[in-house]
């Protein structure tokens, strides 16, 4: 009698790879551009806006494979919020939040801890919200016989109405140290307010979180985090402009949104200049002349994001070859980045609307919503400083402090 055969091996599926994440963004923001004027008018928590997210497969982008992830790598989370802040700017900006606080788990925790909680964020498809940049009054942790318990309010311009995870920030109260926790918004003790109530990014998901004696356990205290550079080893100092390029991204894609949708409107002649020339057309030479310096305005934030996309990315490969120079370096290029990127979108979204004329004052185009959005993203992630950075660095090579965005 013969040996059976062994049954042929099924090769496992393909790992996604940039072009398809790529082309998935380009699909969900083509969705949320649809009904882009109607969501943000209405106002309301960005529910179902996560829901399409999530099927989707972008809340679990940056997860390896093995997990159930995308296996993608920061560049293409980078690409993807853009994509996406074209369309809506509020989800741009959450998903990039999404991304900075679910991936705080290895920035922060010890290896083991992060790869329990990761497997866990990308089987159930975890929304992450909060926030670990310093507030006042701070959260304050308390020891106790379990682990701990956490009390204060704070609130937080992203995610914590839609989150199935906050990652905040709370000072030890016996040692005073820093510490990032995560915690179940479900938890007894947790109460989230709608209460930001902000004229722009109204579906970023912000709001008020209150904890009033909310159990923590251990294994929920990711990690210490740091007050300046001087405490962390080159490549953790990383976390900072790795999370303050998320702005970048939603910068640019306000600015390259808002164009868009006017050079639409510029094409079938609404302007209110030259009435006796088509508006939009190459007889009209002021409406060329705004198109042409929003444009170079745009492209060159572009291209100071993509220098410092490809020096982040090359100090992130290095690890723990990294010198603190080399991250400077990187902390530096970020916040050039961030200064154009944040004009770029306050021109844009500002003087396309005098492009368009009165017709942009019509609550049914929507048009308004950009320069809101692009106001308040700013107001939030202010960019003086970063000027200031940049000088000290140009002059004397003092190296940018280390900051977390809200």
């Amino acid at each position: 009698m013969g040996v059976a055969p062994a049954p042929p091996r099924t090769a496992p599926p393909p790992v996604p790879d940039r072009p398809h994440w790529l082309r998935v963004a380009r699909e969900t923001a083509d969705d949320l551009a649809t009904d882009a004027v109607a969501r943000e008018q209405a106002g309301k928590a960005p529910f179902d806006e996560v829901s399409r997210l999530r099927e989707a497969g972008l809340l679990t982008l940056l997860a390896p494979a093995a997990l159930g992830g995308g296996d993608a790598d920061w560049p293409t989370a980078y690409a993807v919020v853009r994509e996406l802040a074209v369309a809506d700017a509020a989800i741009g900006r959450l998903l990039g939040c999404h991304y900075v606080l679910s991936g705080s788990t290895r920035l922060f925790a010890e290896p083991a801890l992060a790869a329990r909680l990761e497997q866990r964020s990308a089987a159930e498809q975890w929304c992450w919200g909060g926030g670990i940049a310093r507030q006042e009054p701070r959260l304050t942790l308390v020891p106790s016989e379990n682990g701990y318990v956490l009390d204060g309010r704070q609130s937080y311009p992203t995610g914590v109405l839609v989150a199935d995870r906050l990652v905040v920030r709370a000072v030890r109260a016996d040692t005073g140290e820093p510490l990032a926790v995560v915690t179940d918004p479900g938890r007894e003790g947790v109460r989230i307010d709608d209460d930001a109530d902000p004229f722009g990014q109204r579906l970023a998901a912000g709001g008020s979180v209150e904890f009033d004696g909310v159990r923590v356990d251990a294994d929920e205290v990711l990690g210490c985090l740091p007050l300046d550079e001087d405490l962390l080893s080159p490549a953790a100092s990383l976390a900072s402009p790795l999370g303050r390029l998320v702005s970048v991204q939603v910068c640019l894609g306000l600015a390259e949104g808002v164009l868009a949708e006017a050079r639409e409107y510029s094409r079938i002649g609404h302007s209110s200049w030259h009435p006796d020339r088509p508006a939009g057309s190459p007889q009209d030479p002021r409406t060329l002349t705004e198109y042409g310096e929003l444009t170079v305005l745009t492209r060159g934030a572009s291209a100071l994001a993509a220098e410092a996309l490809t020096a982040l990315d090359s100090g992130l490969r290095r690890g723990a070859d990294l010198t603190y120079d080399e991250g400077a370096e990187i902390s530096v290029l970020v916040a050039v980045a961030e200064a154009a990127a944040a004009r770029a979108a306050r021109e844009s979204t500002a003087r396309a609307l005098d492009i368009i004329g009165a017709r942009s004052a019509s609550a049914r185009l929507g048009l308004d919503r950009f320069w809101r959005d692009a106001r308040t993203h700013t107001l939030q992630e202010p960019v003086a400083h970063r000027f200031r950075d940049v000088g000290g660095y140009f002059l004397s090579g003092e190296h940018p402090p280390f900051t977390l965005p809200t």
